[in-house]
């Protein structure tokens, strides 16, 4: 966290050499500034995501995504940064071994964790055990790797409905149930259910088999998950809309730079889920972060809107497509309703983008853009940030 301070007191020095008259846009704009850097260095550890299958032939499957580091070193959602965790070193150290070293480690906490969570049929607990984990090679590190461990047994064919439970100091965790007829090759997934503050899951109903979600249900879920990627998760992609937003107040430029953006990661995400292209995270992430950097400084630099910023703006959000495609791979998508998920997932990231743009208006533009220091107090400053969030990111995501 050094880093972050050292940035933090970058900002204050920079917003205490204003002069006195200009004191409270001055400390608006820096109460604004350290909400957005505060969490600029965070390494976060993403929420458990648990497929459950029950098939007809009398078995179920659990396949539950996670950090294996998180797990073994205590690692939750109450951290906002992992490095302010008391076992932060123990948890980088884990993270660069190799699979079969780190699946060592994990073998003695595999009894603990089929312990510990919880899954109920009929409001009977079965049991539990731990058959297979598939730990990926560490590959590039600053993205948190993510092992499926599985976990299977049997069920009575009457089972009617099943529970989940994963205990807060695992995580937070998504869940999910399909039900499976092997003889005729049908399944279909249930609605996502978010579980926070170390709540069970709400009765998954096993007697309406093979119901297809309905067209609702789908655009809800996918439009909630796209909402939720941009506010409160995507910091990377809350910092690249307010550096679009510094540069000109006015709805109407700002509304077209958003749609740019959309536009063009709806083209990646797409391509990208289709296996048509695909790159790295070690170059798209950087990337993703050097756009970030690009935006504050071209504010900084640039005294007026130019056409030239759509373009940046749309290259960038081919960039920035890659990105979520990692999301909706995690979070699985459809066979049936490819095109209505991914249409509801970049809707809600539209809607989130637009969110961000509100917010600030409504905190700082509202209220000071028509001052004749509000380019020098608000834009530079602010632009002066997300530079250096932006090329501290780069930096910190190119150096292993």
């Amino acid at each position: 966290m050094a880093q972050a301070y050292k940035l933090i007191n970058i900002l204050l020095i920079i917003m205490a050499s204003h002069p006195g008259k200009r004191r409270p846009a001055r400390w608006t704009v820096c109460c604004w500034l350290l909400l957005m850097a505060a969490p600029a260095m965070a390494d976060v550890v993403k929420p458990a995501l648990v497929e459950i299958s029950v098939s007809t032939d009398g078995t179920y499957r659990v396949e539950l995504r996670a950090s294996v580091e998180a797990l073994l070193t205590g690692i939750n959602a109450r951290y906002r940064d992992t490095r302010e965790a008391p076992n932060a070193a123990a948890y980088d150290d884990l993270r660069v071994l190799e699979a079969d070293e780190l699946g060592k480690a994990f073998e003695p906490f595999q009894a603990r964790l089929a312990e510990e969570i919880r899954l109920e049929f009929d409001g009977e607990a079965a049991p539990l055990g731990v058959t297979r984990v598939d730990i990926p090679e560490p590959g590039y590190t600053k993205v948190p790797r993510i092992s499926v461990i599985y976990l299977e047994g049997q069920v009575a064919r009457t089972t009617e409905n099943l529970t989940w439970y994963y205990p807060a100091r695992f995580g937070d965790n998504a869940v999910r149930v399909r039900q499976v007829d092997e003889g005729n090759a049908k399944w279909h997934w249930s609605e996502w259910q978010w579980l926070r503050k170390d709540k069970a899951s709400e009765p998954f109903s096993l007697t309406e088999v093979f119901t297809r979600p309905s067209l609702a249900v789908t655009i809800r879920t996918y439009l909630v998950a796209g909402f939720e990627h941009i506010l409160p998760n995507g910091l990377d992609h809350i910092l690249f809309i307010l550096g679009i937003f510094l540069l000109s107040v006015k709805m109407r430029p700002l509304l077209w730079q958003v749609t740019m953006f959309t536009v063009a990661h709806t083209i990646t995400l797409g391509l990208t889920m289709n296996g048509v292209i695909a790159l790295p995270d070690n170059i798209v992430e950087p990337l993703i972060a050097l756009s970030i950097a690009y935006v504050g400084l071209e504010n900084i630099f640039a005294r007026s809107l130019h056409n030239s910023r759509l373009l940046l703006v749309f290259a960038f959000g081919l960039l920035h497509g890659m990105g979520f495609a990692g999301v909706l791979q995690d979070f699985g998508m459809p066979a049936d309703d490819f095109a209505t998920a991914l249409i509801s997932f970049n809707v809600g990231v539209e809607l989130g983008q637009l969110a961000v743009i509100m917010l600030a208006f409504l905190t700082v533009g509202l209220w000071f853009s028509k001052r004749d220091w509000y380019r020098h107090v608000v834009v530079m400053t602010g632009s002066a940030a997300i530079a250096v969030i932006g090329l501290y990111w780069t930096w910190d995501r190119i150096v292993i």
